[in-house]
């Protein structure tokens, strides 16, 4: 392992003799992906999570518990402890939206429930089926991961972009690098064995 000595902080932006045009602009670049990112991650993120987090409050205040009669007993044995998560079967229900017309579908309950017994379901403004609403601890939850999901793929662009450019600009001073070598190298000379 070679040695490199105690880090510089800054490098790329010290004055140095040795220092080429191609350092300069790389130390900018670096520093306008790694602001970008940021400013991308956090933005995106940022406004990804306020429009969940107002999209499930607006499902709080608009969808409503009604009581629906299931239609068929159903399947499966009641178990001892009713309710208990998991042990939720799928059975088919009638019930009458606000407007007055009836619907049917079917909803999860507990395995076992008679026929013509009411069960809670969840309905939006039209009367069409749907789950229940998260709660506001549970809204922020899946807001902030969701943000941060986000966050993370709109950064990676900038990011890549970045890591791109850079590639591309150092396979180019190694191309540089080359051509300059082969320019000096004859005026050098060799020596010549013997």
């Amino acid at each position: 392992m070679a040695f490199r000595g105690r880090k510089v902080w800054l490098w790329r932006w010290r004055r140095n003799p040795l220092k080429r045009r191609a350092d300069t602009l790389e130390a900018w670049v670096l520093l306008g992906a790694w602001a970008l990112t940021l400013l991308v991650g956090v933005l995106s993120g940022w406004a990804a999570a306020g429009a969940v987090e107002h999209e499930l409050a607006r499902e709080r205040a608009t969808w409503r518990p009604l009581q629906g009669l299931l239609t068929e007993q159903a399947p499966g044995k009641a178990s001892a402890q009713p309710g208990a998560a998991g042990d939720r079967v799928w059975a088919k229900v009638r019930w009458t939206a606000p407007d007055g017309s009836s619907h049917t579908g079917q909803v999860r309950v507990d395995p076992g429930s008679p026929a013509y017994s009411t069960v809670t379901l969840w309905t939006d403004p039209r009367g069409h089926l749907v789950t229940e609403p998260a709660d506001p601890g549970q809204a922020r939850v899946r807001a902030a991961l969701v943000g941060v999901l986000a966050g993370c793929a709109c950064a990676a662009v900038p990011f890549v972009g970045g890591r791109l450019l850079r590639g591309r600009m150092e396979r180019r001073r190694v191309d540089q690098w080359d051509a300059d070598w082969a320019r000096f190298d004859p005026l050098w000379g060799r020596r010549q064995p013997g």
